[in-house]
């Protein structure tokens, strides 16, 4: 019945998506819009040196479970999981499996490199924000030759409609600066969990920031990154060095984080894809503990969690963040 109702809605998205195309074609043709068209804020060149830290009195740590065959495993205890922080062993204080509020931002890749896919790209976003609860809060940021905050936080699905049909792509690929600014904007959000999907090919090109930028800011944003990578094959010979390096890229900054991302080889499986991520995100488990260790000194934290999972189950993975930054002296 999932399955129906998935292929109903993309369907439904799709004629949405081509009568809201055509009318921005025509738009265009007769001129500017009445309505001024949104501000193009770069992400704050302040923010970096000026680390995410507080008094850490309880860490929560979103995990996902998955089999061998990559798919959720719900219904596992608190003493099914271990947590070590820096090799200690962790009383786990808190535990659920609950469907709560998310804020989430959408970083979209509207990069010239994106124009053969972007009309599925689109029916992708609409597809994940479409499985929204109604506590939910979303963001929508694209880039090309910059970053653009094209819908601050809202818990309005039209609003983020339009401003994602009329997108258009063009010009080079700001990805890192697009991540920056989607980082910068969930310092907004309402919700205690958060997370980020990119729609990309991975390629980067054009950005202020630097890949090392945005690893420590990841590390100091208590923000789960999920991707959804759209990669031409290896063999094509218009695929740039950018994209050829955007898998590794992409995947790096997804696990650091306690995130994923999901390979595409048909863009056809964008919106099931989406859908997924969005099931994924609502079906994790949080681990809440008081760390023994009291030092305020700002110094990183590894975390690590270990399953110990019911008697007759296959072996399962986790996947969780990294770590934290100690609040600092």
């Amino acid at each position: 019945m999932a399955n129906r109702s998935g292929t109903v809605l993309s369907s439904l998205a799709g004629v949405v998506l081509s009568a809201a195309m055509a009318l921005a074609v025509a738009a265009q043709q007769r001129g500017p819009m009445n309505a001024p068209a949104p501000a193009k804020p770069h992400p704050p060149a302040n923010a970096l040196g000026h680390p995410l830290r507080r008094d850490v009195n309880l860490v929560l740590v979103p995990v996902t479970v998955l089999d061998p065959y990559a798919r959720l495993v719900t219904g596992l205890e608190a003493d099914n999981f271990r947590v070590y922080e820096n090799g200690v062993q962790q009383e786990i204080t808190h535990f659920s499996e609950d469907d709560v509020p998310i804020s989430i931002g959408v970083i979209f890749d509207a990069s010239g490199s994106m124009s053969d896919k972007l009309a599925k790209e689109k029916l992708a976003a609409m597809q994940f924000f479409q499985t929204a609860n109604p506590q939910d809060e979303f963001f929508l940021v694209d880039f090309s030759n910059q970053a653009e905050l094209m819908s601050p936080f809202t818990s309005n699905l039209s609003v983020l409609r339009d401003r994602l049909m009329f997108t258009r792509d063009s010009g080079r690929t700001a990805l890192f600066d697009a991540i920056y600014l989607g980082l910068s904007q969930m310092r907004r959000a309402h919700n205690s969990r958060k997370a980020l999907l990119i729609i990309s090919d991975g390629g980067e090109n054009h950005s202020r920031y630097s890949e090392g930028n945005v690893r420590e800011f990841l590390k100091e944003s208590d923000v789960q990154l999920y991707a959804i990578g759209i990669y031409e094959p290896l063999a094509d010979r218009f695929r740039t060095p950018e994209e050829g390096e955007g898998p590794e890229l992409l995947q790096e900054l997804a696990e650091m984080s306690g995130g994923r991302v999901f390979p595409v080889s048909n863009i056809n499986e964008l919106p099931d894809i989406a859908s997924k991520i969005s099931m994924e995100l609502r079906n994790q488990y949080v681990l809440g503990y008081k760390p023994e260790n009291h030092d305020n000194n700002g110094k990183w934290r590894k975390i690590k969690v270990e399953l110990r999972p019911p008697r007759g189950l296959p072996p399962l993975r986790a996947f969780y963040k990294r770590g934290y930054y100690a609040p600092g002296p």
